[in-house]
């Protein structure tokens, strides 16, 4: 299973918004041009995230995007599933039906711890140990990270 750009950078717009915490809202295109990516594909990214609550809008002048929740209330498992929809390693997982040998296979389980073990790891990351982590290796820096999970 490979993590989507789009969660990847995703996380990277969060980090960018939290660490503007207390100060006016960020802008898309500060955002956009700090990490590096296109305004368009951070339009992208804040709808699922603003529908997920882990993301919320300011309208105006002094408009922009701000965190819905503190930092350590997001966790990695939040911006995975608010992209991609829910975690599952495999299509048994996920979609009932999908095989018929679903609930009488040992392989549906092995998936499934695996997939759990998985959802407990990125449950246990938040997005406040990520900036503080961002800020210990990097003190100072906010410009074009590589944040890879």
């Amino acid at each position: 299973m490979k993590i989507t750009a789009k969660s990847r950078y995703a996380l990277r717009v969060l980090m960018d918004v939290a660490q503007s915490e207390g100060k006016s809202p960020r802008s898309i295109g500060h955002v956009a041009e700090a990490q590096s990516i296109s305004e368009k594909f951070v339009s992208r990214i804040v709808i699922p995230l603003r529908r997920a609550g882990l993301l919320a809008t300011v309208r105006g002048v002094n408009g922009g995007l701000r965190l819905a929740r503190f930092p350590d209330k997001i966790t990695l498992l939040d911006i995975v599933e608010a992209m991609d929809g829910p975690l599952a390693l495999v299509h048994c997982l996920s979609r009932p039906g999908v095989c018929p040998k679903q609930g009488k296979c040992a392989a549906e389980n092995a998936w499934g711890a695996a997939n759990e073990a998985l959802a407990a790891s990125l449950r246990s990351i938040t997005l406040a140990d990520v900036v503080a982590d961002q800020a210990r290796i990097s003190p100072g820096l906010r410009t074009e990270p590589d944040y890879c999970i």
